[in-house]
């Protein structure tokens, strides 16, 4: 009997060890799981992260390389986003459906761009953030949030750039209504749902590092069960379904495009534009695609694993997206003539009304010419890009 006991209190015994083993190789991922380790010296809760996550809040890739990449995107996108914003605002007289969605896209830009010195702040202070509970879910909701936003709204430019191509005829103030309700609409929607991310605590102290994080770093059945679909959500609703939207009407825009014709200059007008298109697609696609799928990957991973090893190059995609944001205003207000006009014409003090009276004036000296406008159309390919 009591040899029996002795066997049945091995076999117990190494069946605890194997399960250990086994729950140590999978916290040993390469994930941002923060597992949760008695706190005695300070209130609150702590976490621990594993020793490939400690590598990596501590790394050059988290401290040096995100750093040089955002203050890259906010010394170039803060006052290029802010001085489209002024002249959409302020120096364009016809508010076209075009002018509505790129205003509305620049002014999602700079509220993305706006809060970066923050997340610059914690990344050089070795991913240790200082600011509180409170401004770490509102830097996490601006950021996610204003991403999604700029990508619904060239979505939206997109598709009105294929219906004036497809359909050549002047604005009404009726599209530019919907235009309107359409952005209105859309900044809602992006409203209420970043809304989850401000009821789900951000900030997480590391006792094992000794620093704070900043969304960096959660709880496993957070990361497992909310995030995972709260961001699977996202990455369906609000980037798959607009990015394939936007994909299909570039496409149908450059086979419209390519249509055979007679004028020499409306062809090289249309090969000019179908370049552009396909600058901005490329553009669209390699800034958002990567880390919308490494970002469900990684979440699924967690879920269905209880680990993740692509943690790190979902924040280096992530990263490298936000380029994005520095970039729009090149290829979508500064190659447009009416654009750059506009805007010089706003740095030399000219007021809209002079700036008309030259336009007509210099116009009437040569000869009749249409000008170029914000929006496209299949015979003279008048684009905004």
């Amino acid at each position: 009997m009591g040899r029996r006991r002795l066997q049945l209190a091995l076999f117990c015994a190494a069946l605890v060890a194997a399960s250990a083993s086994v729950r140590n190789k999978t916290n040993k991922g390469r994930s941002f799981i923060g597992q949760k380790v008695e706190n005695k010296n300070a209130s609150g809760e702590s976490y621990n992260v594993t020793d490939f996550a400690a590598e990596i809040l501590t790394g050059k890739l988290t401290t040096v390389f995100l750093p040089i990449v955002y203050i890259t995107v906010f010394l170039i996108g803060l006052p290029s986003n802010a001085m489209a914003l002024w002249v959409f605002f302020f120096r364009t007289k016809k508010k076209h459906p075009a002018v509505i969605y790129m205003a509305n896209l620049a002014l999602a830009d700079l509220l993305f761009v706006i809060w970066f010195p923050l997340k610059i702040a914690y990344h050089i202070n070795g991913n240790n953030w200082i600011y509180g509970e409170g401004l770490c879910k509102v830097l996490v909701g601006f950021f996610y949030g204003n991403m999604y936003c700029s990508i619904l709204f060239m979505t939206c430019l997109s598709v009105q750039r294929y219906w004036v191509i497809v359909n050549p005829i002047l604005h009404s103030r009726k599209k530019s209504e919907t235009a309107l309700g359409v952005s209105i609409a859309i900044w809602i929607l992006i409203l209420l749902s970043t809304i989850p991310l401000y009821l789900v605590d951000q900030t997480a102290y590391i006792s094992n590092l000794n620093i704070i994080t900043c969304h960096d770093v959660l709880p496993q059945n957070v990361l497992a069960h909310d995030m995972f679909n709260y961001f699977l959500s996202l990455a369906i609703g609000v980037f798959l379904f607009p990015a394939s939207l936007t994909a299909i009407a570039y496409i149908l825009m450059i086979k419209t495009l390519c249509t055979s014709t007679t004028d020499v200059n409306i062809w090289k007008k249309r090969k000019r534009a179908i370049k552009l298109i396909i600058t901005v697609l490329s553009i669209y696609m390699i800034c958002f695609i990567p880390s919308n799928i490494l970002l469900v990957v990684h979440y699924f991973l967690i879920r269905n694993y209880g680990q993740s090893n692509v943690y790190a190059s979902y924040i280096t995609a992530l990263c490298l997206s936000t380029l994005n944001s520095s970039i729009d205003p090149f290829i979508y207000y500064f190659v447009s003539k009416d654009f750059r006009d506009n805007l010089k014409n706003a740095l030399l003090c000219r007021s809209v009304r002079n700036a008309k009276r030259m336009q007509v004036s210099l116009s009437s000296s040569r000869y009749p010419k249409k000008s170029n406008s914000y929006s496209s159309s299949s015979n003279t390919t008048k684009t905004t890009y």
